[in-house]
């Protein structure tokens, strides 16, 4: 069809395995790449694809952590 097109790693820029048309709507959708075997978030409204960048894990301070007790 002349309105699909596929879905391009935002990564690697190879075919995912998803198509999308011009009325397709995806939001915080987990893209997974076969040819790069990544996963990434994004969001596609219109043929137009945004990444959603996760925040990373924070590493818990020394105040907040319980205290070990050896015996």
């Amino acid at each position: 069809m002349e309105n699909e097109k596929w879905l391009l790693c935002p990564l690697c820029k190879n075919k995912t395995r998803t198509k999308l048309r011009k009325d397709t709507i995806l939001a915080n959708f987990p893209l997974y790449c076969p040819k790069c075997k990544q996963e990434i978030l994004v969001n596609v409204q219109k043929l137009n694809i945004s990444i959603i960048k996760e925040p990373d894990a924070q590493a818990q301070s020394q105040q907040d952590a319980e205290p070990i007790i050896c015996e």
